[in-house]
């Protein structure tokens, strides 16, 4: 089971450290990805990281976002510096044993953790 968290209200420019926990299965044989809902849009790819730690930064959707693992924790992080209002979404979490960028691939998912970014 997977369960992000760390999201809340902001202001533009603000940070905010995503926690993506993991338990129940062996969590460095999975890549870990970030996507984002905002409200009447589908869901988003974000970002992931290998299990082995690997984060093609040409496929993240912004280099103010930085992902990283820690695998004696089971957890992966995201942390998204200087906000924008269009940052704004839910931001779920998900587990695949590819590597990969597209969400149907993924095998598990967290619940999600909204992200406000007030301007």
């Amino acid at each position: 089971q997977l369960q992000a968290s760390g999201g809340g209200l902001v202001q533009t420019g603000g940070s905010l450290n995503l926690s993506c926990a993991d338990s129940g299965r062996t969590f460095s044989n999975y890549t870990v990805g970030w996507f984002r809902q905002a409200p009447g849009t589908e869901r988003d790819f974000v970002a992931f990281i290998t299990g082995s730690g690997r984060t093609p930064p040409y496929l993240s959707v912004t280099d103010r976002f930085a992902i990283s693992r820690d695998n004696a924790k089971n957890t992966v992080y995201l942390q998204m510096n200087n906000l924008r209002p269009e940052d704004t979404a839910v931001y779920y979490c998900a587990a695949s044993r590819v590597i990969t960028t597209l969400a149907p691939s993924y095998d598990y998912w967290g619940q999600g953790t909204q992200v406000t970014v007030s301007s």
